[in-house]
């Protein structure tokens, strides 16, 4: 008996999960008893919460869909998109304890307390929310691609619509395969290919017909979300994240033993799959992901990764900062792991399936159904669905904290915390269906895990210079931000919604196609069309590298498909970087996909920080008392309770310059510290785990070849 295309195991462990999740809420619900336990859960979280918050946080499921789907697309270079903040794990050991220092509720206070003003906070706050509503938006894209493959009719129901669908699917990976490498096909075929990429571009052609539709599927889940986080707060999410790591380590790791067997091996895998596939620093003229792309992201996330309210969060919550480092910094460390889980998976949906699939980003789906059995099947299900729980769940949290802190009680101070309480808990439903509402609108999770990667620039730049120079300006900021906002997210979403714009033929450039000459080891294909002897030899052959979209990040289609004649139109966001790069006099036709990426990537980052540090230096610096609290503060450690802390507080308050023989560039405007013995092991640590994880994860490629 299937339930909805479910086997009826497979429903019941979901629904008993979702029985189990709602009881914890509920019971958890009882020791909420004002704004500190709902937001910050008392700042009394261990090292073990902390783990498990910093873990959830960083660790949904839905990164394994989108780090194997661009695996994937792009060989196992694309794992950078997930594995890039590798690099800036030793950074965590001292960003938590800012965060932990600053004493503060929510990101938006830090610019109260900064500047005296309510303007940033209150910005920060409305954009904040606004760019979690997109992370809210992917959860509920990623969740969906993932179940819409584990979720099919019966070929014996299809409508004769579905079946034609269906159908043109196939038709259309015949005809890609043809065409492959410099090979030319007959004009009549050319012709029905270029018809057939339309649909595919769209995302409309699928091997199979799913009972999963969009709306249906971000509204029921979205309620459970928003019941459960509405009755337990933060350490309702603690928890469930706890339970939620086992899970994501199961489901992360599961699927390779069952992919390994149906592929033949790990020899096997390396003949299916073109050598250059398993190239973690770059890959062919195709790829995005090269020395100079990869370090473009690094370059990007590093300036932008503090931007998030969720620092606050869990670094506030801990109780002490040796448990928010250790936290922070073990559970990025795990990510790290299962990320290689992750990645090797799109190795193997490669050897499976080919690279023919219209949507990649269900391949984890995908593999799913092919590979594991009754059982294993409602494990994963609920291992994706309660990722997508535990992340948004912490997400709507940390937005109804800014919604209540920083928007609603300035305009309305001195009410009870009873009815602060009560705002905080209807702001979830809210924000969680403005990212169903995104959702519907966004379709690639590799494009909105990049838009995000972007969104975080516009405060990441301002709070680390906050937390490192002293000359920063509130004037500054607000420029900065304005400007930055407008560049990396008004612009893209407005081009992209204005059909004038979207369809010109200026914005609608794509790059040129090329046919390519690639050394590579032969695969089975190979030996079989007679290019090789023996799989693995070393040959050479042509591959054609087909155009994209030089200005929009989910490509140009055409607006009747049936059309080959119709106006084509940029669909998703509207690279503002790439079009400015070609204002400047550069023949961006002529930049390959890693080009494309770094580019924007690198104005994204340099943007910022030029226009923040310009515009700081030609205004009049904040108010030097203001300035030396807040540093003092900043500078004073964590006492062991919360009234020595108090105490230790006031001290610093009472003498600014209590700890300014710790500064590394005294009489200036730099606050840097003097490393002290746990600063200095805590990083030469995490610098040996991210050689190991490197170390590891080349290891894991090269297992089976030649």
């Amino acid at each position: 008996m299937s339930i909805l295309g479910l086997h009826w195991i497979d429903a019941l462990i979901v629904a008993l999960y979702i029985v189990i999740v709602l009881g914890i809420g509920h019971a958890l619900s009882r020791g909420v008893k004002g704004q500190g336990d709902f937001f910050l859960g008392g700042r009394s979280l261990g090292k073990w919460f902390q783990f498990f918050l910093s873990f959830g946080t960083m660790t949904d499921p839905g990164q394994a869909t989108t780090t194997s789907s661009s695996v994937y697309r792009q060989g196992a270079g694309g794992a950078w998109i997930a594995l890039i903040t590798l690099f800036l794990t030793p950074y965590y050991w001292f960003s938590t304890v800012w965060f932990r220092r600053v004493r503060l509720t929510t990101v938006a206070d830090l610019f109260h307390d900064r500047f005296g003003g309510r303007f940033l906070a209150t910005l920060y706050a409305i954009t904040t929310i606004l760019m979690a509503v997109v992370g809210i938006a992917g959860g509920n894209v990623v969740a969906l691609k993932t179940l819409q493959p584990l979720m099919v009719k019966d070929v014996a129901i299809y409508s004769v619509a579905e079946q034609q669908q269906v159908a043109q699917y196939y038709e259309f990976s015949d005809l890609r395969k043809q065409r492959s490498g410099a090979r030319v096909i007959e004009p009549a075929a050319e012709e029905r290919y270029a018809q057939l990429k339309e649909y595919y571009d769209r995302g409309e052609l699928q091997p199979y017909v799913t009972y999963l539709r969009p709306l249906t599927f971000y509204l029921v889940s979205t309620a459970l979300v928003a019941i459960f986080v509405m009755l337990g707060g933060l350490k309702a999410s603690a928890m469930v994240d706890a339970v939620q790591a086992l899970l994501v380590i199961v489901i992360s790791f599961v699927l390779i033993p069952f992919g390994i067997a149906k592929v033949g091996g790990f020899a096997a895998l390396h003949a299916k799959v073109p050598a250059v596939m398993f190239n973690l620093f770059g890959g062919d003229t195709a790829s995005e992901y090269t020395w100079y792309s990869i370090a473009a992201l690094l370059f990007v996330q590093f300036v932008g990764i503090v931007g998030s309210q969720a620092n606050m969060t869990i670094s506030g919550s801990a109780k002490n900062e040796l448990a928010a480092r250790v936290g922070a910094v073990t559970g990025g460390f795990s990510k790290r792991f299962v990320t290689i889980a992750w990645a090797y998976c799109g190795l193997i949906a490669v050897a499976l399936f080919g690279m023919h699939l219209s949507d990649p980003d269900q391949v984890w789906g995908l593999l799913t159904r092919e590979l594991l059995p009754v059982g294993l099947v409602g494990v994963m299900i609920i291992g994706i669905l309660g990722g997508k729980l535990a992340l948004l769940g912490a997400q709507s949290v940390v937005l109804s904290g800014l919604v209540v802190k920083n928007l609603y009680e300035p305009l309305f101070p001195g009410k009870t915390d009873r009815h602060y309480m009560v705002v905080a808990r209807l702001t979830v439903p809210v924000v969680l269906g403005a990212g169903v509402a995104l959702g519907l609108f966004l379709n690639s999770v590799v494009a909105l895990l990049k838009f995000a990667i972007v969104l975080l620039v516009i405060w990441g730049v301002p709070i680390t210079m906050l937390f490192i120079w002293r000359r920063v300006t509130e004037l500054a900021v607000k420029i900065q931000v304005l400007a930055t906002l407008a560049f990396v997210a008004l612009i893209p979403f407005s081009v992209s919604s204005i059909p004038s714009l979207a369809q010109s033929d200026a914005l609608t450039l794509m790059t040129r196609e090329r046919i390519v000459t690639v050394r590579t080891a032969a695969t089975q294909d190979d030996l079989d069309a007679g290019r090789a002897q023996t799989i693995g030899e070393t040959i050479t052959k042509q591959k054609r590298v087909e155009p994209v979209s030089v200005f929009f990040e989910e490509g140009v289609v055409r607006v009747n498909p049936k059309d080959p004649n119709s106006a084509r139109s940029g669909h998703g966001l509207f690279r503002t970087e790439i079009y400015l790069v070609s204002m400047l006099g550069f023949d961006v036709e002529d930049f390959s996909p890693a080009q494309l990426m770094a580019t924007r990537y690198l104005v994204d980052g340099l943007f910022p920080i030029i226009l923040l540090m310009t515009v700081s230096l030609l205004t009049r610096p904040t108010d030097p008392v203001r300035v030396g609290r807040f540093y003092a503060r900043l500078k004073t450690p964590v006492a062991a309770t919360l009234p020595e802390d108090d105490l230790e507080v006031e001290r610093s308050y009472a003498n600014p310059t209590r700890y300014d023989d710790r500064k590394l560039f005294p009489g200036t405007n730099w606050e840097f510290t003097k490393w002290d013995r746990q600063d200095t092991l805590g990083f030469l640590a995490c610098c040996g785990l991210v050689v190991v994880v490197l170390v590891v994860f080349k290891t894991v490629l090269t297992i089976g070849s030649s």
